[in-house]
Protein backbone atom coordinates (compact mmCIF):
# COMPACT_ATOMS: atom_id res chain seq x y z
CA UNK A 1 0.00 0.00 0.00
CA UNK A 2 1.44 3.22 -1.19
CA UNK A 3 -0.03 6.78 -0.54
CA UNK A 4 -0.81 8.57 -3.27
CA UNK A 5 1.66 11.92 -2.30
CA UNK A 6 3.47 11.72 1.10
CA UNK A 7 1.12 12.74 4.34
CA UNK A 8 4.29 14.12 5.81
CA UNK A 9 3.53 17.29 3.66
CA UNK A 10 0.32 17.00 5.11
CA UNK A 11 1.16 18.52 8.36
CA UNK A 12 -1.27 20.96 9.81
CA UNK A 13 -3.98 19.38 7.65
CA UNK A 14 -7.20 19.84 10.54
CA UNK A 15 -10.79 19.50 10.43
CA UNK A 16 -13.68 20.66 12.86
CA UNK A 17 -16.79 19.12 13.69
CA UNK A 18 -19.86 20.48 15.17
CA UNK A 19 -22.90 18.79 17.92
CA UNK A 20 -25.20 19.36 19.97
CA UNK A 21 -25.10 17.88 23.25
CA UNK A 22 -28.18 15.66 23.12
CA UNK A 23 -29.27 12.97 26.15
CA UNK A 24 -28.20 9.68 24.74
CA UNK A 25 -24.79 11.65 24.68
CA UNK A 26 -24.18 12.14 27.86
CA UNK A 27 -22.38 10.24 30.66
CA UNK A 28 -25.60 8.49 32.01
CA UNK A 29 -26.64 7.12 28.93
CA UNK A 30 -23.53 6.11 28.10
CA UNK A 31 -22.77 3.92 31.77
CA UNK A 32 -19.64 6.17 31.72
CA UNK A 33 -20.98 7.77 34.88
CA UNK A 34 -24.20 9.24 36.82
CA UNK A 35 -24.91 13.01 35.28
CA UNK A 36 -26.04 14.14 32.12
CA UNK A 37 -23.48 16.36 30.82
CA UNK A 38 -21.00 15.19 27.90
CA UNK A 39 -19.98 12.17 28.26
CA UNK A 40 -16.19 11.21 27.72
CA UNK A 41 -16.24 8.87 25.58
CA UNK A 42 -18.53 11.43 23.10
CA UNK A 43 -15.79 13.37 23.59
CA UNK A 44 -13.19 11.53 22.73
CA UNK A 45 -15.61 9.95 19.07
CA UNK A 46 -15.99 13.31 18.43
CA UNK A 47 -12.33 14.59 18.43
CA UNK A 48 -12.01 10.79 15.85
CA UNK A 49 -14.32 12.36 13.77
CA UNK A 50 -12.28 15.48 13.54
CA UNK A 51 -9.12 13.41 12.84
CA UNK A 52 -10.73 11.50 10.29
CA UNK A 53 -12.02 14.46 8.46
CA UNK A 54 -8.86 15.81 8.51
CA UNK A 55 -7.37 13.16 6.83
CA UNK A 56 -10.23 12.88 3.85
CA UNK A 57 -9.57 16.36 3.19
CA UNK A 58 -6.09 15.93 2.10
CA UNK A 59 -6.86 13.20 -0.68
CA UNK A 60 -4.08 11.70 0.29
CA UNK A 61 -5.68 8.49 1.76
CA UNK A 62 -5.03 5.54 -1.09
CA UNK A 63 -7.69 4.05 -2.16
CA UNK A 64 -8.52 0.59 -0.48
CA UNK A 65 -6.70 2.26 2.54
CA UNK A 66 -8.27 3.88 5.60
CA UNK A 67 -7.33 5.04 9.12
CA UNK A 68 -8.13 3.23 12.68
CA UNK A 69 -7.45 4.48 15.68
CA UNK A 70 -4.87 3.62 17.95
CA UNK A 71 -4.04 5.30 20.96
CA UNK A 72 -5.69 8.54 22.72
CA UNK A 73 -4.23 10.68 25.36
CA UNK A 74 -7.79 12.73 26.68
CA UNK A 75 -8.23 15.53 29.42
CA UNK A 76 -11.75 16.01 29.77
CA UNK A 77 -11.74 19.68 31.48
CA UNK A 78 -15.16 21.23 32.05
CA UNK A 79 -18.64 19.90 32.09
CA UNK A 80 -20.89 20.58 28.79
CA UNK A 81 -24.77 20.68 29.59
CA UNK A 82 -27.61 18.98 27.33
CA UNK A 83 -28.42 21.46 24.48
CA UNK A 84 -24.95 22.73 24.23
CA UNK A 85 -23.24 23.52 21.31
CA UNK A 86 -19.58 21.46 21.14
CA UNK A 87 -17.08 21.81 18.19
CA UNK A 88 -14.12 19.24 18.38
CA UNK A 89 -10.81 20.40 16.08
CA UNK A 90 -8.15 17.62 15.22
CA UNK A 91 -4.73 18.99 13.39
CA UNK A 92 -2.52 16.63 12.51
CA UNK A 93 0.88 17.34 14.09
CA UNK A 94 3.37 14.65 13.05
CA UNK A 95 3.35 11.73 10.84
CA UNK A 96 5.59 8.88 11.45
CA UNK A 97 5.53 5.90 9.40
CA UNK A 98 2.07 4.49 8.87
CA UNK A 99 1.32 6.60 12.15
CA UNK A 100 -0.74 10.65 12.05
CA UNK A 101 -0.47 12.11 14.94
CA UNK A 102 -3.24 14.80 16.20
CA UNK A 103 -3.63 17.20 18.41
CA UNK A 104 -7.09 17.98 19.63
CA UNK A 105 -9.18 20.43 21.41
CA UNK A 106 -13.09 20.21 22.40
CA UNK A 107 -14.89 23.67 23.23
CA UNK A 108 -18.21 25.35 23.59
CA UNK A 109 -19.61 28.46 24.04
CA UNK A 110 -17.54 29.05 27.57
CA UNK A 111 -14.74 27.95 26.65
CA UNK A 112 -12.46 24.64 26.44
CA UNK A 113 -14.18 21.76 27.49
CA UNK A 114 -11.41 18.84 26.49
CA UNK A 115 -7.65 18.41 24.53
CA UNK A 116 -5.71 15.53 24.19
CA UNK A 117 -3.67 13.91 21.31
CA UNK A 118 -4.82 11.02 19.16
CA UNK A 119 -2.88 8.20 16.99
CA UNK A 120 -4.60 6.95 13.93
CA UNK A 121 -2.76 4.23 11.60
CA UNK A 122 -2.74 3.52 8.12
CA UNK A 123 -4.18 0.26 6.89
CA UNK A 124 -5.45 -1.85 4.31
CA UNK A 125 -8.81 -1.94 4.91
CA UNK A 126 -9.56 -5.52 3.22
CA UNK A 127 -6.91 -6.73 4.97
CA UNK A 128 -8.19 -5.53 8.34
CA UNK A 129 -11.41 -6.69 7.58
CA UNK A 130 -10.36 -9.96 7.28
CA UNK A 131 -8.13 -10.06 10.16
CA UNK A 132 -11.26 -8.85 12.38
CA UNK A 133 -13.08 -11.93 10.95
CA UNK A 134 -10.58 -14.73 11.33
CA UNK A 135 -10.34 -13.02 14.97
CA UNK A 136 -14.17 -14.31 15.50
CA UNK A 137 -13.64 -17.60 14.22
CA UNK A 138 -10.85 -18.12 16.73
CA UNK A 139 -12.66 -16.73 19.37
CA UNK A 140 -15.77 -18.87 18.66
CA UNK A 141 -13.45 -21.83 18.36
CA UNK A 142 -12.06 -21.02 21.76
CA UNK A 143 -15.19 -20.38 23.35
CA UNK A 144 -15.99 -22.51 26.45
CA UNK A 145 -18.91 -24.56 25.62
CA UNK A 146 -19.70 -24.57 29.71
CA UNK A 147 -20.00 -20.61 29.47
Amino acid sequence: MTTKEPLDNAIGAHATVEATVTDDMTARALGSGDVTVLATPTILALAERAAVQALAKTGRVPEGATTVGTSVKLVHLEPSPIGATVRATASLDRVAGRRYHFIFNVWDAAGEIAGGAHVRVLVEKGKFEKAAIARLSALRANADPEA
